[in-house]
């Protein structure tokens, strides 16, 4: 074989390769995003007694009753600039199809919405691994459900830079980062298919 050749040979098995590695990275990246995530949960002895604890320092969310952690799950809070407050609060609104009021993105879907203060609210949203909301809890969809469904009218939320169980329960979350999913169209986002398929636990092509 002369040398151009078997040089010409190596050049494509090595292209072939990289592309190879590439495919497989993005693939594994693309994976990793908020409507794989669906976490465990366990019934509460007294739903009365649940109460909900928020790290922003984590990015963490955890359902408790007692010391005892009923779901976790990974979050996105407010960027430096827009905070999401601190302190005690308690849950005085919810409505499982909800859409932004105000503007920019009026009519965006803010599905399974859980109001602790005046436009402050737990709801779904795309998740980041770092703050990235004008002060609300983003949540994966399918943990939104789930934590819509566990809290009522009236229950406790304390939110600190720290909780006791980022250490334990939270350290084995996994980290979401739905930066890299492509942007569904507004005409979908726009409309009521957004929330039947929310109850499905999806979202369109996710």
């Amino acid at each position: 074989m002369k040398s151009s050749t078997l040089r010409m040979l190596l050049l494509t098995l090595s292209a072939v390769c990289v592309l190879s590695l590439g495919a497989c990275a993005t693939a594994k990246s693309a994976k990793n995003h908020s409507f794989t995530f669906d976490p465990p949960v366990k019934a509460p002895k007294n739903p009365t007694a649940v109460k909900v604890k928020l790290s922003t320092g984590a990015q963490k969310l955890y359902v408790v009753e007692g010391d005892e952690v009923l779901l976790a799950t990974p979050v996105s809070v407010g960027k430096a600039g827009s905070p999401t407050p601190h302190g005690n609060f308690k849950i005085y609104s919810k409505q499982e199809q909800r859409r932004r009021f105000s503007n920019p993105g009026a009519g965006y879907p803010m599905t399974y919405w859980m109001e602790f203060k005046p436009a402050y609210g737990m709801h779904w949203g795309f998740v980041k691994p770092y703050p990235s909301t004008m002060g609300c809890v983003r949540m994966p969809l399918k943990s939104a459900k789930k934590v819509f469904h566990m809290v009522h009218v009236g229950t406790p939320l304390h939110i600190a830079a720290t909780q006791p169980w980022d250490s334990s329960e939270g350290k084995d979350l996994p980290t979401l980062d739905d930066g890299p999913l492509p942007n569904p169209p507004m005409s979908y986002l726009m409309s009521a298919q957004v929330f039947t398929d929310a109850k499905l636990g999806k979202l369109w092509k996710f």
